[in-house]
């Protein structure tokens, strides 16, 4: 990326000592933001991605409304499936919807790989123009991890319980693993080329995988997300790996050769640094948090980077996405602040 003045989340990342405690959200550019849900008015996400200017547009806007320390690029973990063949439909407050979900081995031996320039030269283009032109931070690319795919794949859709999902991984073995496999070489593209085009780190979101119990991440998760971190490590830009409700996983992620660990709100991050956590660390505000008082997000805020900054490598977060709810106003004042009480708190330890 040509243009970075602020390079501190690329630092922290790396567990280098900053000077104020780097900070940006998931789901930054979205539903919160009234300019964006003037532009759902008019296009679809499929649409907004489709379009690299206007794509550019929407990753930007949080940028330059709160002051963030770093961009994620727009658009959604389903992007790369239909190249596989997936019939996927984002429907307005459902979520992912998938006509062909898998059903069996052959469903997956007829799944199809993903190439980039062909199948997502939109995506590459966008970051091109982001990271040529339009930004002064550095821009996150991203994808699904596999299980948190693969649950949406064969589900059809959201859910609660995953029992299609685990029922394929525990009564065929073999099945699962050719289409862990699969997913694995098609996020080591994905990302691969999100790196080429311009991106300064990516992150993978397992986003449901806190469903599985660790013996079993162990046996059917693992060795799949191995292969892509090690896929990935020759690019030299930072991982960070994200998931919900799977504090019981974070040791098992320390294990994998990747640079961040995020952690939603249920896991403090002193006591995931007691535990063994020794990488980065990213996270942790609950985001309901953010509609409740100025006074309750200060205070919970401030432990948040008490804990953080007591080693170096620290990325403030939330623990899982915005939602519409909240006021943009809000995580202006909330990113002012962490740069502000994080500073003066760093500059007294010294």
């Amino acid at each position: 990326m040509k243009n970075i003045t602020n390079d501190s989340f690329l630092k922290a990342a790396k567990g280098e000592q900053t000077n104020h405690v780097p900070v940006w959200y998931m789901r930054q550019a979205g539903r919160s933001q009234p300019q964006y849900r003037e532009l759902k008015e008019k296009y679809s996400l499929f649409e907004i991605t489709h379009q690299p200017e206007l794509c550019a547009y929407v990753t930007r806007l949080p940028v330059e409304m709160y002051d963030v320390d770093a961009a994620i690029l727009y658009k959604d973990i389903m992007t790369p499936l239909p190249a596989l063949g997936i019939d996927v439909e984002i429907v307005s407050g459902v979520g992912p919807v998938i006509d062909n979900p898998i059903r069996s081995k052959e469903d997956v031996e007829k799944l199809g790989e993903l190439s980039p320039e062909e199948d997502i030269s939109y995506i590459l283009e966008t970051i091109k123009l982001l990271t040529d032109e339009q930004l002064s931070v550095p821009l996150i690319g991203f994808g699904g991890a596999p299980f948190t795919l693969a649950s949406y794949m064969i589900e059809g859709g959201p859910s609660k319980n995953y029992h299609k999902t685990k029922a394929l991984m525990y009564s065929e073995p073999e099945t699962w693993a050719l289409l862990m496999d699969k997913l694995a070489d098609m996020t080591i593209v994905y990302l691969k080329a999100q790196i080429n085009a311009g991106a300064s780190a990516v992150q993978l979101f397992d986003s449901w995988v806190g469903a599985l119990s660790r013996q079993d991440y162990r046996t059917y998760i693992k060795p799949h997300m191995e292969k892509i971190f090690y896929g990935l490590k020759s690019e030299k830009a930072p991982i960070i790996m994200h998931g919900v409700g799977a504090s019981h996983l974070a040791l098992e992620w320390n294990d994998l050769p990747l640079d961040v660990i995020g952690l939603d709100w249920r896991l403090p991050i002193r006591e995931a640094r007691n535990l063994g956590i020794t990488k980065a660390v990213q996270g942790n505000l609950d985001p309901a948090l953010l509609i409740s008082s100025w006074e309750m997000i200060e205070e919970r805020a401030k432990d948040i980077i008490d804990q953080g900054i007591e080693k170096p490598g620290f990325i403030f977060n939330l623990g899982h996405g915005v939602f519409p709810d909240v006021k943009p106003e809000t995580l202006k004042k909330l990113t002012a602040f962490i740069h502000e009480y994080s500073a003066m708190k760093m500059k007294q330890s010294q």
